[in-house]
């Protein structure tokens, strides 16, 4: 198992397994703590082949090289990161999406998920990454016409996407919440049971330059979907935009940057994919720009306070 420190302890992680331990009796001074994120995401391309208003990704055509990526990879590896999300844009359409998830997989320790609309998950495709994949994403958003509206694709095209998903490895789907979805997630988290998805992510909508933030009236019938929720796949909701909503946090103490980072296809790093504040990383390291960065949201918190 591979382990990292924090202010909650020392905490163990099995990516084959998905298998979490926390020592918590353990408390590591914050010198020995892992400067690492425990988990990264990093959007490959910006390049997407459908056109969802609300997908929060660049709008300028931007990729990042191969070479690259597996350096950051091996940087964050050696500082404790447990996990690399690929995304995007679409990420199966970065040209050497394949390489770099087997590259990823074998070169380091790093557990290997991506996220995907699901349409370019062909069998080929699917037998190429097996063995490179410790967790896939699927993006979810309705049913039937509500899905097609969404995305501008076939609902039909998403279950063989599914099927495909669930031949690759353990896979959870992924929902954008607005007034759209909404209504639907009885019917989305059967759909989950039914085709073998291990967790059912919420996302509530965020805003962008084509549509408003999840409102008020769409976020209480979250709320109470969410406290009456008795499905059996696991549920999780986004912390962004997760106000009010129950939670279970078994590291309350790793916070902002010590929990998570986002890499958009132009390499800038980034608290998350929303953020508007990022440090280019270059030809520098990604350490170094992930130093940066914690600098100058202390600065904006001390001006603040």
């Amino acid at each position: 198992m591979k382990s990292r420190t924090g202010p909650n302890g020392v905490h163990l992680f099995d990516r084959l397994s998905g298998l979490n331990v926390l020592l918590d009796e353990l408390r590591p001074e914050k010198a020995a703590w892992s400067t690492s994120p425990r988990q990264v995401s990093i959007a490959l391309t910006n390049v997407c082949d459908l056109h969802c208003a609300y997908c929060y990704a660049p709008k300028h055509k931007a990729s990042l090289h191969t070479d690259q990526v597996l350096g950051w990879l091996k940087e964050l590896d050696n500082e404790g990161c447990f996990g690399i999300g690929f995304g995007g844009g679409e990420p199966t359409l970065h040209p050497d999406f394949v390489d770099i998830c087997k590259r990823a997989a074998r070169e380091t320790q790093l557990a290997v998920t991506f996220t995907t609309h699901g349409h370019r998950l062909t069998p080929q495709l699917v037998e190429h990454l097996k063995g490179s994949i410790h967790f896939a994403r699927i993006s979810v958003d309705g049913v039937g016409r509500t899905y097609e509206k969404q995305r501008g694709k076939k609902f039909a095209s998403l279950l063989r996407g599914m099927e495909s998903i669930a031949n690759l490895s353990p896979f959870g789907i992924n929902v954008v919440v607005n007034e759209h979805t909404v209504a639907e997630l009885d019917v989305i988290s059967e759909l989950a049971q039914k085709v073998g998805a291990s967790e059912l992510l919420l996302l509530p909508q965020q805003a962008t330059t084509a549509v408003a933030s999840m409102d008020k009236m769409v976020g209480r019938a979250l709320q109470d979907w969410v406290s009456n929720y008795r499905g059996k796949v696991r549920l999780a909701v986004s912390e962004v935009g997760a106000s009010g909503l129950p939670t279970c946090d078994p590291l309350p103490d790793e916070r902002g940057l010590q929990s998570y980072a986002h890499i958009d296809a132009s390499g800038v790093l980034r608290a998350s994919s929303y953020s508007p504040a990022g440090v280019k990383i270059g030809d520098a390291s990604v350490l170094w720009a992930l130093k940066q960065l914690r600098n100058t949201v202390e600065i904006k918190r001390e001006n603040q306070s």
